[in-house]
C-alpha cells in the first residue's frame, strides 16, 4: 500500500508556508535588540506557528491515495468424492498425483495467492485425497467460489475432477459467472466398462396396509449385450419378488414395475437385488435399500340407528367408498352388543328415538369420549337429545317438522369444497328438521346454514363443535336420500354429496394430538449424510410449555445397538442433534420425569445410503472439455496438470491489479497540530517577554 498527499494540497501548504515567512520577515525585520542566534530562532518559531494556523484556516481538508496491490487468486479444486477413488485407469498412479498437485500449488505460490479446496458432498479447504463424498456437486462448489471472491481478482481456476455430477445443477450454467479461465484435470475413465446396476428407483415412501403399490426401478447396463439379470426384491430378509432381464445392447435402459403388497404394519425394509455379472468393474450399485412406512389409516365408523332409514344407505355407501375407512350399521336391538372402544367415530342417526330404544346404548356413550356426529329428524326425541349433551339445546314445539335448504356459510375452512360441489349444494332439496327454537351454548363451525323458503337465516344446519379436543358433528334434519337424488336428477359426474360426508367423517375422526410429552424427528427419513435432528415439548397440567425437566434419549438401530443422547433445553422446549448415522432403520425412545410422573415418547426413523457416486462409472471428460473451452482454459491429463503452471504464468490476463483510495481528513481532527502551535507561541512569548520585547 502506497500513501501521499495529492499535489493541490502541496500547493496550499506552500502558500500558507509564504504566509509564515512574510509575517515573520514583518515582525523581525528591523530588530537591533535581540542576538542575532536569537533573532534566527525567534523568526523560525513565528513562520512555523502562521504557517499552521494558516493552514487551518485556508486548507482545512487534506486528500490522502492510497494505493493496495492486489495479486491474482489461483483456485485449485480437487474432488473428494467415491467416484474418483473407485473408477480409476489401469495406468493412474495415485501417488505421483497428489505430488504433482501439490507440487503445482507451490509452484504457483512463488506469484500469486493460491486458494485449494477439495468438494465432494461437502466443500473444505485443502487437499484431502480419502475421497469419501457420497455425491459431487460441482454447481455448488461454483457458487461458493462466486460468493466468497466476489469483487476478488480472481486469476483462474484448476479443477482436479472427473467430471460426474449427481447433486444440484448443471456446471455450464454458473461458469460463465467466473470470469477467468478454468483448467481441468481430467481424473476417471471415459471408456465405458462392463456394469449392470441399478440407476434409480421411484416409490412412495408411505403406504397404507393391505395396499397394493408399484416400485418402479431403473435398471441400465454397458458392455453387457447378450446377459441376463435377476431383479429380486427382498423384504425384512424374505425374498417377495423376482423378476428376469434380458440385456440388449451395450448401453441398455428398462424401467421395471414392481407390485408389492403392504401386508404389515410398520417401516419395511425393501432391498432390491440385481444379480452380478461376471468382470463388473463393481457390484456396489447392484442393489439399493429402500425403507417404507406402512401405517393402518383405517377408521372405523360405527352408524347406531333406532330403524332403518334410505339416509343410512347414503351414509354407509359415501363413508365405504372411501377404502380407509370402514363403516358398520347397527340397527335397534344389536346397538346393546356393540363395543364402542373400538370405533373411532359414532354416528347417531336420530338417537335418542321416540321409542327409547336405545336407552342402554346411550348410557354406555355417555361414559367415553368419542367424537359423535349427531343426526336429527322426525323420529328424534329431542328433550332426551338435550340432555345426553350439552353444546346444543332445541326447543321443540309438539314434534312438527319443518323444511330447511342449505346455504353455504361464509368464511367455511375446515376442509375445502370445490365450486362445482358448492353450485350442487344451492340445487338440493330441502331437509326435513324438527321445529324449535336452536340455541348453541359453544363456539361453533358452521358448513351450511338453514335458509327457509327464500330467507337465508344464520341458523346452523350443518355445524361442528370441539369441547377440551373432543370433535362434534351436528346435522339438524334428514332427507339426505333426497340429496342424492337431486344429483342423479343433475346428472353429476362427481358426487359432491359423497365428497361432503366422506370429508366430514374424517373431519370428525382426526384426534387432537393432547399428550403431555413429545418427542419427534424433524423428518422420517434422512440421508446418511445429513444430521438426525429431533425436538421434544413437553407440558404441564395446564398444558403450557415447559423445560425444567431433563429429556433423555435412546436410539437403538437394527443390530439392537444403543446410543443415549441428552436433550439440550431451548425456549420453550428441547432440542438434539444427534450427528450423521449409518444408513439403517432406527427407533426411539425419550423419557423424563416431571410432577412426580413419568413420561415417555417413542418412535422411528430411516436413513437411506447415498450410492449416487456408484450409478455413473464412466468419467464425462467431454463435460470437462467444454468447460475449459468455454472459460478460455485447456484440459489436460494428469500425467501433464504440472504444465499448468507453464499455462498460467505466459497468460498476459493474469496479472496484479493496483486500486486506488481517496480519501478525505479534516486538519482539525489533528491534535497534535493545536499542540505544535500552543507550544510554539509559549515559548515565542516566553524569549520576547525574557529579552524586554513585551
Amino acid at each position: 500500500m502506497n500513501s501521499f498527499f495529492a499535489g493541490t494540497s502541496i500547493l496550499y501548504f506552500l502558500g500558507c508556508l509564504a504566509l509564515g515567512f512574510f509575517y515573520a520577515w514583518l515582525l523581525y525585520r528591523g530588530n537591533k535588540n535581540l542576538d542575532k542566534r536569537l533573532q534566527y530562532g525567534l523568526t523560525t518559531i513565528r513562520i512555523i506557528a502562521v504557517t499552521a494556523i494558516a493552514w487551518l484556516l485556508f486548507a482545512p481538508l487534506i486528500k490522502t491515495l492510497n494505493y493496495t496491490l492486489d495479486k491474482p487468486v489461483i483456485i485449485i479444486g480437487q474432488d473428494n468424492s467415491l467416484s474418483v477413488g473407485q473408477i480409476k485407469t489401469v495406468d493412474f498412479n495415485q501417488k505421483l498425483y497428489e505430488e504433482n498437485l501439490k507440487a503445482l500449488q507451490n509452484r504457483l505460490s512463488d506469484k500469486y495467492e493460491v486458494k485449494v479446496y477439495n468438494f465432494g458432498d461437502s466443500i473444505g479447504d485443502g487437499f484431502n485425497f480419502k475421497n469419501q463424498g457420497k455425491f459431487t456437486d460441482l454447481s455448488g462448489f461454483f457458487q461458493k467460489i462466486r460468493d466468497e471472491y466476489t469483487n476478488r481478482n480472481v486469476g483462474a481456476f484448476v479443477l482436479a475432477t472427473d467430471g460426474i455430477f449427481n447433486h444440484g445443477g448443471n456446471p455450464l450454467y454458473g461458469i460463465n459467472q467466473i470470469n477467468a479461465p478454468i483448467y481441468t484435470i481430467a481424473l476417471g475413465d471415459s471408456i465405458p466398462k462392463r456394469d449392470v446396476f441399478i440407476a434409480n428407483v421411484n416409490y412412495n415412501s408411505i403406504v397404507y396396509l393391505d395396499d397394493d403399490f408399484t416400485v418402479e426401478v431403473e435398471v441400465q447396463a454397458f458392455q453387457s449385450d447378450g446377459e441376463n439379470a435377476s431383479l429380486i426384491v427382498v423384504q425384512n430378509g424374505a425374498k417377495v419378488e423376482q423378476q428376469n432381464i434380458s440385456i440388449k445392447g451395450n448401453s441398455f435402459i428398462k424401467t421395471i414395475p414392481v407390485k408389492l403388497h403392504a401386508g404389515k404394519i410398520g417401516i419395511q425394509k425393501y432391498t432390491v437385488q440385481l444379480g452380478t455379472l461376471k468382470n463388473e468393474i463393481t457390484i456396489k450399485n447392484n442393489s439399493q435399500t429402500l425403507y417404507i412406512e406402512v401405517i393402518d389409516g383405517r377408521q372405523k365408523v360405527l352408524l347406531a340407528a333406532a330403524a332403518p332409514h334410505p339416509d343410512l344407505a347414503v351414509l354407509k355407501n359415501a363413508i365405504s367408498d372411501n377404502k380407509h375407512y370402514e363403516a358398520r350399521l347397527a340397527v335397534a336391538d344389536e346397538l346393546n352388543s356393540i363395543d364402542l372402544s373400538k370405533y373411532d367415530l359414532i354416528i347417531l342417526y336420530q338417537l335418542p328415538d321416540i321409542q327409547n330404544i336405545s336407552l342402554n346404548f346411550l348410557q354406555k356413550l355417555k361414559t367415553l369420549k368419542k367424537p359423535i356426529w349427531y343426526i336429527l329428524g322426525a323420529q328424534s326425541n329431542i328433550n332426551a337429545f338435550n340432555q345426553i349433551q350439552n353444546q346444543v339445546n332445541l326447543g321443540s314445539s309438539n314434534g312438527s317438522i319443518q323444511e330447511s335448504y342449505p346455504d353455504l356459510a361464509n368464511g367455511f375452512s375446515s376442509f375445502n369444497i370445490s365450486e362445482e360441489d358448492k353450485k350442487q349444494f344451492s340445487t338440493f332439496d330441502p331437509l326435513l328438521m324438527p321445529f324449535g327454537r336452536l340455541t348453541v351454548n359453544a363456539s361453533i363451525t358452521p358448513v351450511f346454514n338453514q335458509r327457509i323458503g327464500k330467507i337465508s337465516t344464520q341458523q346452523p344446519l350443518l355445524f361442528f363443535t370441539n369441547e377440551n379436543g373432543v370433535k362434534a358433528g351436528y346435522l339438524m334434519g334428514e332427507g339426505l336420500w333426497r340429496w342424492k337424488l337431486s344429483e342423479a336428477k343433475n346428472e353429476s359426474e362427481q358426487s359432491g354429496l359423497n365428497d361432503l360426508i366422506s370429508k366430514t367423517v374424517q373431519y370428525l375422526s382426526v384426534k387432537d394430538d393432547k399428550r403431555r410429552f413429545k418427542v419427534f424427528t424433524s423428518k422420517s427419513a434422512y440421508d446418511e449424510n445429513e444430521y438426525v435432528q429431533f425436538n421434544g415439548t413437553l407440558y404441564n397440567e395446564s398444558y403450557q410449555p415447559v423445560n425444567e425437566a431433563e429429556v433423555n434419549l435412546k436410539v437403538k438401530n437394527e443390530t439392537g445397538k444403543i446410543f443415549n443422547y441428552v436433550f439440550s433445553k431451548t425456549e420453550n422446549g428441547y432440542q438434539l442433534n444427534a450427528g450423521a448415522m449409518s444408513a439403517g432403520n432406527y427407533s426411539y425412545i425419550a423419557t423424563t420425569e416431571f410432577g412426580g410422573n413419568k413420561l415417555t415418547a417413542a418412535g422411528s426413523f430411516y436413513v437411506n445410503a447415498l450410492i449416487a457416486e456408484f450409478q455413473q462409472t464412466t468419467a464425462n471428460h467431454q463435460l470437462l472439455n467444454t468447460i475449459s473451452k468455454q472459460s478460455n482454459g485447456k484440459l489436460f491429463m494428469p500425467s501433464d496438470l504440472i504444465k499448468i503452471a507453464d499455462e498460467i504464468l505466459k497468460n498476459e490476463n493474469i496479472k496484479t491489479i493496483s486500486y486506488e483510495d481517496r480519501n478525505y481528513d479534516e486538519l482539525i481532527n489533528m491534535k497534535w497540530l493545536f499542540g505544535l502551535i500552543l507550544v510554539l507561541l509559549s515559548v515565542e512569548w516566553f524569549l520576547r517577554k525574557r529579552n524586554g520585547e513585551l
